[in-house]
């Protein structure tokens, strides 16, 4: 090994800063010359460097895809990891969360909000499509016991289906939202006017009866109204589409083409206003 007097190291080391600089420099110059030199000194270097890439690498992947100990320490340690970031946003999450709360609660007091009563229900396997008196109805199980249904709300897994009107020991029909029988009470946009939906034998009941002057708007939210005491307020129904001029009709949410399975809610009653509005008897107007 070659050994450097004192005075050649200090003067080396003095020189180290300068001569830095002056290759530094002479760079800058050569590629203000040629622009493509760069380019070709960047590829030189990594071309130069990636076997010591490779190299790095195959040790870590080696660990990684290691089924014993040491890679199995190295999947539970990014799995913690993963799981303090999901911890992490859930906690700002939950912060967010009763902070909502706690403003519904206040704006509740404030509005001297009466809750809609928690539903009895159960879940109900649709046996038959049924034409006969009614055009659009289907005929479900029920379950053993299951109480006075007559009047519960159907609803599949996206919205409301129709309502029950005739309960037998074994099954009961359900009238569809689209039957002609059908006249339902709705609560239409974010301000909820109210209209009558009634059904026309279609894939899609009509809209009548809203506010004169302000019809309702295309794409807005259709929600059941509690007016006539047969559904509750707020239950998801479709969307406003219009098929012509003023003539708008309800796209329903449920798949009433392909039902299988639904749920019936037993409201009670939704308000003291009678039940005059839900779906009528055969040949009501």
């Amino acid at each position: 090994m070659l050994r450097l007097s004192m005075p050649v190291r200090a003067a080396l080391a003095r020189l180290t800063l300068p001569v830095m600089l002056l290759a530094s420099l002479a760079l800058v110059l050569a590629g203000r010359a040629d622009r493509h030199l760069g380019d070709f000194l960047r590829t030189q270097v990594d071309d130069a460097l990636a076997p010591l890439y490779r190299a790095a690498i195959a040790p870590v992947a080696a660990l990684e895809s290691d089924r014993g100990a040491l890679g199995s320490w190295l999947h539970l340690r990014a799995g913690y990891s993963e799981l303090a970031r999901q911890n992490r946003a859930l906690r700002r999450w939950r912060a967010v969360a009763l902070a909502l709360e706690a403003q519904n609660e206040a704006l509740k007091s404030q509005l001297h909000y009466v809750p809609t009563p928690t539903p009895s229900f159960f879940t109900a396997r649709v046996i038959a499509d049924l034409g006969g008196l009614y055009s659009r109805s289907v005929l479900v199980t029920l379950p053993r016991d299951p109480g006075d249904v007559h009047d519960a709300v159907a609803m599949d897994g996206a919205g409301v289906v129709g309502r029950v009107i005739e309960v037998g020991s074994r099954s009961a029909r359900v009238l569809l939202i689209t039957d002609l029988n059908s006249k339902v009470p709705v609560a239409i946009g974010p301000g909820g006017a109210r209209a009558m939906m009634i059904g026309q034998n279609t894939g899609a009941p009509r809209l009548l009866y809203w506010a004169p002057g302000s019809p309702p708007r295309e794409g807005a939210i259709v929600l059941t109204s509690s007016v006539g005491g047969v559904f509750p307020n707020g239950l998801p129904i479709g969307i406003v589409h219009y098929v012509g001029r003023n003539d708008p009709v309800v796209l329903p949410f449920a798949q009433l083409d392909s039902l299988r399975v639904l749920r019936i809610f037993e409201y009670g009653a939704a308000d003291a206003g009678g039940k005059t509005a839900g779906a009528h008897a055969p040949g009501a107007a």
